[in-house]
């Protein structure tokens, strides 16, 4: 049966075709996490979850997501990735199909844990063939505009379908939105050595540069974690209606696109450094405002401001990920350390309301703020040594 959706022959990952099937997966790989706000709340409401335990349920779904693309590390460039994809895409089908109307806490866990090692799949492997694209700051810049696109109209759409059919029909969505990638797997790149670009060249880095940088991207996706798992019930408990605060994440999600976008466009323009500086002081900042008594005005603001900088920076990102010369490696364990991040935040910020409570948000903010900060201090060394070694030459 799986040669029924996979191509014979090699294929030009420059290609426009390979380029949209490479974007629809990137999507579903993080199909879950990019609803996440609205996510978490339908655990709480349907089907009465605290908001610690819903934290620990998107918790272990990231720590599935973040087994794979640890094991991707080792194996991924071994195997032809159309099969590999195929494999992911099936188990992520089969998870959610299983999470419908489960209702116990640990069973649930290990469902979505499951889930997650089938999503995380589809986010290391289409980064990195992404990453050996011709033009990859403008390509990751179209990615994440298109998985914004799909997280806004889902934000948007979740509280009314929660009203009508609880988890059940969130479930079933994201079922057929995976398996629809089953039908693009003949148009993928089968290895990474068969597209090797000239853009691809070698850095000559140090050890403890390119460490510093993963470490960076490790710290970066901790606070994208914490912060992003409970935004929907930061603006609940701070007295908004659910739609309001649903409609804010909506907007705010199409200000990522312009993020992106912009980011696109200023691909070998500005450089890197400059712009992702900006970008990730500029999420640091959206996240300190929520530290505010929370008003319409000031959640809307903070929330807006982050998540446009935030995918200013994700471009930038993969990019400097995919620009060492070692045929993806480097953007899969990156990609790796990012949904390592994005498991360990929520797990943290579930263990922080356990310590001061339920009614207050604060010390997440506060400690996602300052690793935003920690991150760029982290990312920085690259460039100035990239910047040294370009005065040498």
């Amino acid at each position: 049966m799986i040669n029924l959706f996979l191509g014979t022959k090699n294929v030009d990952v420059n290609s426009t075709r390979s380029i949209a099937a490479i974007i629809y997966l990137a999507v579903v790989g993080p199909s879950v996490f990019i609803i996440q706000p609205g996510f978490v709340q339908g655990l709480v409401e349907t089907l009465g979850l605290t908001p610690e335990q819903a934290g620990y349920i998107a918790s272990a779904e990231m720590w599935g997501l973040a087994a794979t693309t640890i094991a991707l590390t080792v194996f991924a460039h071994k195997y032809d990735w159309q099969k590999l994809s195929f494999f992911f895409l099936i188990v992520a089908v089969l998870g959610n199909l299983a999470s419908i109307g489960q209702t116990d806490l640990v069973t649930l866990g290990v469902i979505r844990t499951i889930t997650g090692l089938g999503l995380g799949g589809m986010i290391s492997l289409p980064f990195a063939m992404m990453g050996l694209t011709r033009n990859p700051d403008r390509n990751f810049g179209f990615l994440v505009v298109w998985v914004l696109i799909y997280g806004a109209l889902g934000l948007f759409l979740i509280p009314a379908t929660l009203e009508a059919t609880g988890m059940t029909g969130i479930y079933l969505f994201l079922a057929a939105f995976c398996g629809g990638g089953l039908l693009l797997l003949r148009f993928l790149p089968k290895r990474a050595t068969d597209h090797l670009e000239e853009h691809q060249m070698s850095d000559h880095l140090p050890g403890w540069v390119k460490g510093s940088t993963l470490l960076g991207i490790l710290v970066f996706n901790v606070a994208i974690g914490m912060v992003w798992a409970y935004l929907f019930l930061v603006g609940v408990q701070g007295g908004m209606a659910e739609q309001s605060v649903a409609n804010v994440l909506t907007i705010s999600q199409f200000l990522g696109v312009a993020g992106a976008l912009l980011a696109a466009m200023m691909a070998a323009k500005y450089g890197r450094s400059l712009p992702l500086g900006i970008a990730i002081v500029g999420c640091s900042a959206g996240v300190g405002w929520l530290l505010n008594d929370i008003t319409y005005m000031v959640y809307a603001t903070a929330v807006y401001l982050f998540n446009f900088m935030w995918n200013v920076a994700q471009p930038y990102l993969l990019a400097v990920m995919a620009s060492f010369a070692d045929g993806g490696k480097m953007i899969v364990r990156g990609v790796c350390l990012q949904m390592v991040g994005f498991a360990v935040g929520p797990y943290i910020g579930a263990n922080l309301l356990g310590v001061e409570g339920q009614e207050s948000y604060t010390t997440v903010n506060l400690i996602g703020a300052i690793l935003f900060f920690a991150s760029w201090l982290l990312i920085l060394p690259v460039f100035l040594a990239k910047k040294e070694t370009a005065v040498a030459r």
